[in-house]
């Protein structure tokens, strides 16, 4: 009966795949078999990816930076993280965490994080949007990984406009130069941070939250991220 009524389900609400749009059978959440094994990764805990780390040479000291999945315009990626960016669900933020988390604890890396910090958002944003995409991430990974997470040790502090209006590297650094604080810095101070977020374009956001951690007294600075576009 209980089969029954969730095939009904599925018939009136059909559930599709975020990245391929193709139905989900039951056993399936979120995204298809077929995009599980196919979607674009970077193995950037494997080995080093430079088009990644070289983000943030000479700007920022960063011990690694991991990021999950390739970017591209109008491709597969792009769309899982529309979804759990704008399309009120961050369950499958926490989704994709926990996906990235299990693969990296199956790797012979060894992730010697002492806390998780997702960007933060602006509360008039929070309020809007309803959830920190990023916070479900590092849900996620937390869960996988065993390290724990914070909601509340740093804040933004000022409302801005989306990075995706800025264009230039240096008109996004400006947008966001000096909205980030750290609202706790014995939560900080001498601690090995794990700065969290969607994804890794030009590297400014995390770049500006991650100079914040460091003055705060982070005594080393990584970043994850489910995708980066290089």
């Amino acid at each position: 009966m209980l089969k029954f009524f969730s095939q009904l389900l599925d018939l009136v609400y059909p559930r599709n795949c975020v990245s391929c749009s193709s139905h989900l059978s039951n056993q399936e959440n979120y995204i298809c078999i077929n995009c599980l094994l196919t979607l674009p990764r970077t193995n950037s805990h494997i080995s080093k990816t430079e088009l990644i780390e070289r983000k943030f040479w000479g700007k920022i000291n960063i011990k690694n930076t991991y990021s999950f999945l390739k970017f591209t315009k109008k491709g597969k990626v792009q769309r899982i993280l529309h979804q759990l960016k704008y399309q009120n669900k961050p369950d499958l933020a926490e989704y994709m965490g926990n996906w990235y988390g299990r693969e990296l604890k199956l790797s012979d890396v060894v992730f010697d994080f002492d806390l998780l910090v997702g960007v933060p958002l602006h509360k008039d944003k929070l309020r809007i949007r309803g959830y920190n995409q990023s916070d479900f991430i590092a849900k996620g990974l937390s869960e996988q990984l065993g390290i724990p997470f914070s909601t509340s040790v740093m804040l933004r502090n000022t409302f801005t406009e989306s990075q995706t209006k800025q264009g230039s590297r240096i008109g996004r650094y400006r947008n966001i130069e000096g909205v980030f604080e750290v609202s706790d810095t014995s939560q900080i101070k001498g601690k090995r941070v794990a700065l969290v977020d969607d994804i890794l374009t030009t590297g400014s956001t995390l770049e500006v939250a991650g100079i914040c951690l460091l003055e705060a007294g982070c005594e080393e600075l990584s970043i994850i991220t489910i995708a980066s576009a290089y």
